[in-house]
């Protein structure tokens, strides 16, 4: 039974973090131990030790008195982030434009390849958890050919910090009318290029647009909760 609650605790912590990455949890929706433990029929102390987890890796939030809540962002997080990932990842990948070499290049060919062979969307329509790790790696090899492993720990840095923002720019941000696909093809024709200006305006607006999908939204729940 020692290695049971482990085992229970993690299913539930992958559950209900795929349901706040799809937008089925809500921003600042309350996570009430007594509801999930009957829905996952579990214990009470299974989802607390679930939901703890998902706090120490910023997507709940727990408050005293108060218990667990899906996180809430807010637009100034956003737009700062924003920023900072646009002037860090455009820099780095200008770098990679003019430095890569012919290695990084097949690996860029590659990496596209595999994202644009993999489905976003899976037959019922939710977003494909694979994609998202598919599309990570992509913009990782974009960025590896900088030669500089410090920028590049930053670039990153700052991406895995936006990852919510990203999960949530279509189920919460609701950017249907988007062309993704091609928005990663243009991206990669740049770099083949070497067109590290035009490269570089293409990330803005792919990293910009994401963002945009939610301030609308964000702006719309702070107004409503003050």
């Amino acid at each position: 039974m020692a290695s049971e609650k482990p085992t229970r605790a993690g299913a539930v912590y992958a559950r209900i973090r795929d349901e706040i990455f799809a937008g089925d949890l809500h921003p600042g929706r309350r996570l009430r131990l007594v509801e999930l433990a009957q829905r996952f029929s579990v214990s009470q102390s299974v989802i607390r030790e679930a939901l703890t987890r998902l706090s120490e890796q910023g997507l709940v939030l727990a408050a005293p008195q108060q218990g667990f809540s899906v996180v809430t962002v807010s637009l100034d997080d956003l737009n700062e982030l924003t920023e900072a990932r646009i002037a860090i990842e455009t820099m780095v990948l200008r770098r990679a434009t003019a430095q890569g070499d012919i290695k990084w290049e097949a690996a860029v060919v590659a990496a596209h390849h595999h994202l644009a062979s993999t489905p976003a969307l899976l037959p019922d329509g939710a977003m494909n958890g694979e994609w998202f790790t598919v599309h990570e790696q992509f913009h990782q090899v974009l960025l590896e050919g900088c030669g500089n492993a410090r920028l590049l720990t930053a670039a990153l840095g700052l991406r895995d910090a936006a990852t919510l923002y990203r999960r949530w720019s279509r189920p919460v941000g609701h950017d249907f009318d988007r062309d993704v696909a091609g928005e990663h093809r243009r991206l990669v024709d740049a770099v083949l290029a070497r067109d590290a200006d035009e490269a570089a305006a293409l990330l803005a607006h792919h990293i910009d647009r994401t963002s945009q999908a939610l301030r609308a939204v964000i702006a719309s729940d702070e107004a409503a909760s003050a």
